[in-house]
């Protein structure tokens, strides 16, 4: 499989450091294959085209997420502490990372429909995850039993994708890791019966 092929990765990495540098539509797979160290053609053999670099980087990166999230579910601790645990997780993932931050907060939504729509089919899997600490708080009576799960989704998925954007649009002049606490607070007053 060709995602297991270590030019893959290089090329992810790369893709990764040009769009955030560059803007995703004044990046050119020329520029990923040189950021790479690849020749042009070697793109192709991995991507049709420049969307499927784009999609390819969320997924593989969407990927980090939801595994760490996974663990987190597995761990034997209130349901409050797993949301906790779920907004420290992202915000270290992304403030490790200013160049994935600047890709994920600001590129992805530049792209067009088409692309958006098969964005967003990656990141469900993750907000799935989200509805099981939602699920389980409201049958442990951790979380108001009347909540609404889509809407409470929305709500915590929301406040944490904003408050990176945030980050992301203030130049990282900030800890993003040391707004966890806060953020949950305000979380778990939408949540908490």
């Amino acid at each position: 499989m060709k995602k297991d092929k270590p030019k893959y990765k290089q090329i992810i990495d790369a893709a990764i450091i040009v769009i955030a540098e560059n803007g995703y539509h004044q990046s050119q797979v020329s520029k990923i294959a040189k950021q790479a160290g690849v020749a042009d053609g070697t793109i192709y053999l991995y991507f049709k085209n420049k969307e499927e670099i784009l999609v390819s980087v969320f997924e593989e990166k969407m990927e980090i997420f939801a595994e760490n999230l996974k663990e987190i579910i597995q761990q034997d601790i209130s349901s409050s502490e797993k949301l906790y645990k779920m907004i420290e997780n992202h915000f270290m993932v992304l403030s490790s990372d200013h160049h994935l931050a600047t890709v994920t907060q600001l590129e992805l939504r530049q792209a067009n429909l088409a692309l958006r729509l098969r964005i967003n089919a990656v990141l469900r899997n993750y907000l799935v995850l989200l509805d099981t600490i939602l699920k389980e708080g409201i049958e442990q009576g951790e979380f108001e039993h009347s909540i609404d799960i889509r809407l409470a989704r929305q709500m915590v998925f929301g406040t944490i994708d904003e408050t990176t954007t945030t980050w992301v649009m203030n130049e990282h002049k900030y800890d993003l890791v040391d707004l966890t606490g806060k953020v949950h607070r305000l979380l778990l007053n939408g949540v908490k019966g």
